[in-house]
């Protein structure tokens, strides 16, 4: 049964069922041309206007806006064995056209908010969706105040929205008991407090994060003299090589494409707190190091030191860390089809409220094109209809392959193709799968043949159910 992305709101409480059919409306409508302004992506002033006064109610709050959403997510969640909750964060700028009350970055002239996201995904990388999240910006008073800021309580710190995300993870994983969650974060998650609170909660998720910080585990001394402290990372190297392998590394502006040779090591360690909060107690957990040998020596070679809850025993185990922490790229991508695909940067409102509102819709379009992206490279056999209606697939299929409706609809792996096609995907035979970008365009497309398709009901063809 096909599900379309209004179904992601099913359920929502605005506290009146007016509004609540309008956010539907509102969705529906800027998925239909995410990349264009809200006044281009509706049709006409009347729909401009209701949108506008559905970010600016005060019934509407992102919260609101995205339970129905979530609660879906979990439910594509309890349907898997081992999902990842991935958080990380980006800075979204509005400088040019600022809200009203809009507070600063990471300079007095640079105005917006940093969003924290929470999401799901699949060790394959599906995006299941978003599982929570949250926003900060700083006031030009605290600029520059780094080191005051260091001796704050964790609470009162910036860097506690990482504790808040593994805290998600953790009521995921008491909502989902036959999924296994795991927290996977990148450098800035490496705090000391959530260690001692997983280790306390029994590790109801697991979690990998990317180390960071020099900590120190306790050694035997060779010399048979008192243990003495190590640096994790020494430590680590010290050991045996268990795994090697080698990887394909895609082109980045910093690098040229290349093979990586890496060697991995890993090893179980006690470390100690940090010397300024001697009261905590010692955290136990694993580390895998994967290094790159003849690399090429410009800042570029692989060097992560992973710290992770789960098992190390055997190799393919530790090479489950690794495919595990490489999955949290999908949060980047998500955060790219926001600011390119979505254009969110470009959104015009008057206030940051609105602006938030507008964002929580935006978020759940962005996971759909991931979705769509995705589920197709997973499950390409899927029939078409289990995400697409009937109108969708069937003005696609006459525009692009110009030939009478099949008897059954197509499966999702060709009508992809179809859809990367509109949004300029060549299709060749060593061309990489098509990717969000090409498909939020086919998508934008796609959406207004449907409509034509709808207003002008074609002769001789079925008509949309």
């Amino acid at each position: 049964m096909n599900e379309g992305i209004g179904m992601e709101l099913e359920g929502i409480d605005l506290g009146d069922q007016r509004l609540n059919q309008r956010s539907i409306r509102v969705l529906e409508t800027l998925y239909a041309n995410p990349e264009a302004s809200i006044n281009a992506a509706c049709n006409g002033w009347g729909d401009t206007l209701a949108a506008y006064r559905l970010f600016d109610n005060t019934a509407v709050q992102p919260e609101k806006v995205l339970t129905p959403h979530i609660q879906k997510t979990r439910q594509r969640i309890r349907q898997h064995n081992v999902i990842l909750i991935v958080q990380d964060t980006t800075e979204l700028d509005f400088s040019r056209h600022a809200p009203t009350d809009a507070r600063c970055l990471d300079k007095p002239t640079r105005f917006g908010f940093y969003d924290h996201t929470y999401l799901a995904v699949t060790p394959d990388r599906l995006c299941l969706g978003v599982v929570g999240g949250e926003q900060h910006d700083r006031s030009p008073e605290s600029l520059g105040k780094k080191l005051q800021r260091k001796a704050l309580p964790i609470e009162e710190k910036e860097s506690f929205r990482w504790l808040t995300g593994y805290r998600q993870a953790v009521e995921v994983a008491k909502d989902c008991p036959t999924t296994k969650i795991v927290s996977v974060a990148d450098r800035e998650a490496d705090i000391y407090d959530i260690f001692v609170e997983a280790q306390e909660q029994g590790h109801l998720a697991n979690f990998i994060i990317r180390a960071k910080e020099p900590r120190s585990t306790l050694v035997p001394n060779p010399e048979a003299g008192p243990s003495v402290y190590r640096k994790v990372r020494d430590e680590v190297r010290a050991s045996e090589v268990r795994v090697r392998r080698t990887i394909e590394l895609s082109q980045t502006p910093k690098r040229a494409a290349r093979q990586a040779e890496l060697e991995i090591r890993a090893i179980s360690v006690t470390v100690r707190p940090p010397r300024a909060r001697p009261h905590l107690p010692t955290v136990a957990y694993n580390v895998v190091l994967v290094e790159e040998i003849n690399g090429p020596g410009d800042g570029t070679d692989v060097s992560w030191l992973l710290i992770t809850t789960l098992p190390i025993d055997t190799a393919e185990q530790i090479l489950l860390v690794i495919d595990y922490y490489t999955a949290r790229w999908t949060i980047e991508v998500f955060f790219r089809v926001l600011k390119t695909g979505c254009k969110v940067e470009e959104i015009q409102l008057e206030t940051l409220a609105r602006v938030k509102n507008c964002l929580a819709f935006y978020k759940i379009i962005a996971w759909r094109v991931m979705y769509l992206t995705f589920l197709n490279r997973e499950c390409p056999e899927l029939p078409c209809t289990a995400a697409f209606d009937d109108c969708e697939w069937q003005t696609v299929w006459r525009v692009v392959k110009k030939e009478p409706l099949p008897s059954k609809p197509p499966s999702l792996g060709e009508f992809m193709k179809l859809i990367a096609g509109l949004g300029g995907y060549n299709n060749r035979p060593k061309e990489p799968p098509p990717g969000p970008q090409v498909i939020w365009t086919g998508l934008r497309r796609m959406a207004d043949f449907a409509i034509a398709w709808a207003a002008f009901q074609q002769i001789n063809e079925p008509t949309c159910v």
